[in-house]
């Protein structure tokens, strides 16, 4: 009789939780954003990292060239990033017919967008200035804390995953010459990793 209490505890909390946590983030999102990133990377090295030292903690020169590349880059992949996740993710609510904008969602969005906006703000404050090589270590901390923000509302991997972009963030601000690999890893590979620990653990 103990045991079944138990069980029925463990299953109305479960129902809870699935109520409570928006769970159709979709692991294909992840794993296209990592790829985007990881070709967002690319092309900020080849058209601009390639051509000088410029990760570095003091300010340095671009042209107005470079400076366009590396924005409308930086850009293109953001853009990009959110689309595939919000179009990916919409597809998976709709198969679990789940609803798709509520209550929770805008928790999300809100909590999620203050740390971005945040950062995004001092990070192209500092890249008018010339700082580029803090720029990097620096998107990574805000989105790690956007990351763990946001983590109560939908899956646990979230704020793990959060967490290590922090992290990542910390390192590079130590190895700032390395700051582009790092970044590389942050948002490349682990996003494609974390895709694939969705997939296979919930199917999603």
């Amino acid at each position: 009789m103990k045991e079944k209490y138990i069980e029925d505890l463990k299953e109305i909390k479960d129902i809870m939780n699935r109520s409570s946590r928006f769970i159709s983030l979709s692991g294909l999102s992840g794993i296209m954003a990592g790829i985007t990133a990881l070709i967002g990377a690319f092309m900020a090295y080849k058209f601009v990292f390639v051509r000088g030292d410029y990760l570095i903690f003091e300010s340095v020169i671009l042209s107005s060239e470079q400076f366009s590349i590396l924005l409308l880059t930086a850009c293109g992949t953001i853009v990009l990033c959110i689309g595939l996740v919000i179009y990916l993710t919409t597809q998976e609510t709709k198969k679990r017919k789940q609803k798709i904008w509520d209550q929770q969602t805008m928790r999300i969005l809100l909590n999620l967008s203050i740390p971005l906006v945040t950062g995004g703000i001092i990070s192209l404050t500092f890249l008018v200035k010339g700082y580029v090589g803090i720029v990097l270590p620096m998107t990574l901390i805000f989105y790690g804390m956007a990351l763990v923000n946001v983590s109560k509302y939908t899956l646990n991997e979230i704020r793990s995953l959060g967490l290590i972009e922090i992290l990542l963030g910390l390192v590079a601000m130590q190895l700032v010459g390395y700051g582009l690999i790092i970044w590389s890893i942050g948002f490349g590979v682990l996003h494609i990793v974390y895709g694939f620990i969705i997939k296979m653990k919930y199917k999603l």
